[in-house]
Protein backbone atom coordinates (compact mmCIF):
# COMPACT_ATOMS: atom_id res chain seq x y z
CA UNK A 1 0.00 0.00 0.00
CA UNK A 2 1.45 3.59 -0.87
CA UNK A 3 -1.11 5.68 0.31
CA UNK A 4 -3.19 5.84 3.84
CA UNK A 5 -6.76 8.17 3.44
CA UNK A 6 -7.67 9.17 6.99
CA UNK A 7 -11.62 9.18 8.55
CA UNK A 8 -12.34 11.27 11.29
CA UNK A 9 -12.78 8.83 13.93
CA UNK A 10 -8.60 7.95 14.41
CA UNK A 11 -7.99 11.80 13.67
CA UNK A 12 -10.13 12.69 16.77
CA UNK A 13 -8.88 9.31 18.61
CA UNK A 14 -5.33 10.58 18.07
CA UNK A 15 -6.43 14.23 19.09
CA UNK A 16 -8.72 12.89 22.53
CA UNK A 17 -6.78 11.17 25.11
CA UNK A 18 -10.44 10.37 26.38
CA UNK A 19 -11.05 8.80 23.60
CA UNK A 20 -11.37 4.59 23.61
CA UNK A 21 -9.38 4.16 20.22
CA UNK A 22 -6.67 6.88 21.17
CA UNK A 23 -3.56 4.45 22.33
CA UNK A 24 -4.28 2.36 19.06
CA UNK A 25 -4.77 5.22 16.97
CA UNK A 26 -1.54 7.09 18.09
CA UNK A 27 0.60 3.62 17.54
CA UNK A 28 -0.99 3.87 14.28
CA UNK A 29 0.09 7.22 13.62
CA UNK A 30 3.29 6.47 14.17
CA UNK A 31 4.05 4.02 12.42
CA UNK A 32 2.06 5.15 9.55
CA UNK A 33 4.83 7.18 6.76
CA UNK A 34 3.05 11.01 6.05
CA UNK A 35 1.21 12.39 4.36
CA UNK A 36 -1.84 10.63 5.04
CA UNK A 37 -4.52 11.84 2.03
CA UNK A 38 -8.37 13.15 3.37
CA UNK A 39 -10.74 15.79 2.40
CA UNK A 40 -12.59 19.12 3.62
CA UNK A 41 -15.94 16.90 4.91
CA UNK A 42 -13.28 14.84 7.03
CA UNK A 43 -11.78 17.69 8.66
CA UNK A 44 -14.87 19.51 9.25
CA UNK A 45 -16.41 15.93 11.05
CA UNK A 46 -13.21 16.01 13.03
CA UNK A 47 -13.32 19.36 14.46
CA UNK A 48 -16.83 19.13 14.93
CA UNK A 49 -16.45 15.99 17.26
CA UNK A 50 -13.69 17.48 18.95
CA UNK A 51 -15.34 20.90 19.42
CA UNK A 52 -18.70 18.70 21.07
CA UNK A 53 -16.38 16.69 22.98
CA UNK A 54 -14.34 19.25 25.01
CA UNK A 55 -11.51 19.35 22.44
CA UNK A 56 -9.32 21.73 20.41
CA UNK A 57 -10.55 21.61 16.93
CA UNK A 58 -7.65 24.02 15.69
CA UNK A 59 -5.27 20.93 16.65
CA UNK A 60 -6.51 19.67 13.30
CA UNK A 61 -4.78 22.86 11.54
CA UNK A 62 -1.59 22.22 13.43
CA UNK A 63 -1.54 18.78 12.11
CA UNK A 64 -2.21 19.56 8.38
CA UNK A 65 0.91 22.24 9.00
CA UNK A 66 3.11 19.73 10.04
CA UNK A 67 2.58 18.00 7.25
CA UNK A 68 0.62 14.52 8.41
CA UNK A 69 -1.75 15.05 6.16
CA UNK A 70 -2.93 16.72 3.28
CA UNK A 71 -6.14 17.38 1.69
CA UNK A 72 -6.23 15.76 -1.62
CA UNK A 73 -9.94 16.18 -3.20
CA UNK A 74 -12.16 18.52 -5.07
CA UNK A 75 -15.74 17.93 -4.31
CA UNK A 76 -16.87 20.08 -7.23
CA UNK A 77 -15.63 17.72 -9.62
CA UNK A 78 -16.16 14.46 -8.06
CA UNK A 79 -19.65 15.53 -6.97
CA UNK A 80 -21.31 13.00 -9.74
CA UNK A 81 -19.64 10.13 -8.49
CA UNK A 82 -20.35 11.26 -4.88
CA UNK A 83 -24.29 11.81 -5.51
CA UNK A 84 -24.11 8.19 -6.85
CA UNK A 85 -22.07 6.81 -3.70
CA UNK A 86 -25.07 8.43 -1.15
CA UNK A 87 -27.75 7.26 -3.22
CA UNK A 88 -26.09 3.42 -3.62
CA UNK A 89 -26.16 3.66 0.42
CA UNK A 90 -28.83 5.74 1.38
CA UNK A 91 -29.86 3.31 3.55
CA UNK A 92 -26.63 3.24 5.86
CA UNK A 93 -27.13 6.35 5.15
CA UNK A 94 -23.63 7.21 4.14
CA UNK A 95 -22.04 10.84 5.03
CA UNK A 96 -20.41 13.14 2.69
CA UNK A 97 -17.22 12.68 4.74
CA UNK A 98 -18.00 8.40 4.04
CA UNK A 99 -18.92 8.53 -0.07
CA UNK A 100 -15.39 11.35 -0.16
CA UNK A 101 -13.48 8.65 1.29
CA UNK A 102 -14.78 5.91 -0.61
CA UNK A 103 -14.29 7.77 -3.80
CA UNK A 104 -10.36 8.57 -3.00
CA UNK A 105 -10.16 5.10 -2.64
CA UNK A 106 -11.87 4.95 -5.94
CA UNK A 107 -8.73 7.19 -7.22
CA UNK A 108 -5.83 6.01 -5.53
CA UNK A 109 -5.97 1.81 -6.16
CA UNK A 110 -3.24 1.64 -4.28
CA UNK A 111 -4.49 2.54 -0.67
CA UNK A 112 -5.95 1.76 2.42
CA UNK A 113 -8.40 3.60 4.72
CA UNK A 114 -7.59 4.26 8.36
CA UNK A 115 -10.62 4.29 10.14
CA UNK A 116 -12.51 3.20 13.26
CA UNK A 117 -16.27 3.61 11.20
CA UNK A 118 -17.22 -0.11 10.66
CA UNK A 119 -19.50 1.39 7.98
CA UNK A 120 -16.46 0.81 5.77
CA UNK A 121 -16.64 -3.21 6.17
CA UNK A 122 -20.20 -2.88 3.94
CA UNK A 123 -19.30 0.21 1.17
CA UNK A 124 -17.72 -0.80 -1.93
CA UNK A 125 -15.02 1.04 -3.91
CA UNK A 126 -15.80 0.71 -8.11
CA UNK A 127 -19.15 -1.39 -7.51
CA UNK A 128 -17.84 -4.57 -5.84
CA UNK A 129 -14.27 -4.07 -4.26
CA UNK A 130 -13.32 -4.24 -0.76
CA UNK A 131 -11.62 -1.20 0.68
CA UNK A 132 -8.89 -2.28 2.17
CA UNK A 133 -8.90 -1.03 5.78
CA UNK A 134 -6.72 0.16 8.72
CA UNK A 135 -8.66 -0.78 11.77
CA UNK A 136 -9.09 -1.82 15.29
CA UNK A 137 -10.76 -4.62 14.91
Amino acid sequence: MKRTLLDAGPLVAYLSARDQHHDWSVRQLVALRPPLITCEPVLAEACFLLQRNGGRPADVLKLIQRGIFQVEFDIETEAAPLETLMGRYADTPMTLADACLVRLSELYADCRLFTIDSDFDRYRRNGRQIIPLLAPW
